[in-house]
């Protein structure tokens, strides 16, 4: 259904469950994603798929969707042969199948309409250094188009996610302004700082004082990053928190697989929630069933809502 509250209204009552990785789950149901557009392919190709990806995680306990846009952009569709206009609609899909999804169940369930960095458009893993040599008035340029046509769709927010540079940050947070959807803002991160380098209160910073901004906070990265990163954010902006880490599994680009264990505990969102994180799920490698023991914990499985029974990709 569709939320009769906004998500900001909703946030003031407890945390809310994110879904999981797009990405993981669209495999886990067969399909291929070795293209440079990745899980948005599909957009235009099985548009089936995502929906059936989205409702698994509404089944999981997701109370808030994030659309397969990540990687969608004129652009990126524009080397396919898309033309803008066919572009736009094929975006707008992407919330029209999360909105589908959400229709499985009889509470309410926020769409988040995607807003990827620049770096996912060069499908090279730019988004995990950033510093790309483009100012931040350009870096807006790059972004309006895509927040004009997903905020025509009317979901309920945008999330700007997977950021790694405060330079970006800004030039999204110029982007949206005027849209009339709220936003959250989400950074990767490694060793505390962003992915380019850049002090992470600073970073936060740039969304302080901005009323457009409902979240703060950070996803795709490891999962022992998510809770000093959830104190911070918080300290710095006074608003809630949004963290969606990875599995804590690495990527290998030169085996083209990946290594190592998991560590994404979902009995850690329950301190996440008590820190002031109000949107809690997982990123790269979080299925449907991590997503489901996310949604068991009281604390972290919608608050006062009890929404038990939010990236990406």
């Amino acid at each position: 259904m569709k939320p009769v509250r906004t998500l900001a209204e909703a946030l003031g009552t407890g945390a809310f469950v994110l879904d999981g990785g797009l990405s993981n789950q669209l495999e886990a149901q067969g399909c291929d994603l070795s293209d440079a557009l990745w899980s948005a392919r599909l957009l235009a190709d099985g548009p089936e798929q995502i929906e059936a990806a989205h409702a698994a995680y509404v089944r999981a306990g997701a109370r808030v969707l994030i659309t397969s846009s990540y990687q969608a952009t004129f652009e990126g569709f524009a080397r396919r042969g898309v033309d803008r206009e066919a572009a736009a609609r094929l975006l707008a899909r992407s919330v029209e199948l999360a909105r589908a999804a959400a229709s499985e169940v009889g509470e309410e369930v926020w769409v988040a309409g995607s807003v990827g960095p620049y770096g996912a458009m060069l499908a090279d893993g730019s988004e995990y250094r950033g510093q790309y040599g483009l100012s931040v008035r350009e870096l807006e340029a790059f972004h309006r188009p895509r927040i004009e046509a997903l905020a025509a769709a009317e979901p309920d927010v945008l999330a700007l996610e997977t950021v790694p540079d405060a330079a970006e940050a800004e030039a999204l947070l110029r982007a949206v302004e005027g849209c009339g959807v709220p936003v959250w803002l989400s950074y990767t991160v490694e060793g505390g700082r962003t992915r380019a380098g850049q002090d992470l209160a600073e970073a936060f910073a740039v969304a302080a004082g901005n009323d457009r901004v409902v979240a703060v906070g950070v996803n795709c990265c490891e999962p022992a990053e998510a809770g000093p990163a959830v104190e911070l954010a918080v300290a710095v902006t006074g608003k809630p928190a949004v963290v969606y880490p990875n599995s804590g599994e690495r990527w290998d680009a030169r085996a083209r697989g990946w290594r190592g264990g998991v560590a994404f505990d979902p009995a850690r969102a329950a301190d996440w929630a008590a820190a002031g994180a109000r949107l809690i799920g997982g990123c790269c490698r979080v299925g449907p069933a991590t997503i489901s023991a996310l949604a068991a914990s009281a604390d972290a499985g919608g608050g006062a809502d009890a929404a038990s029974g939010g990236g990406t990709g």
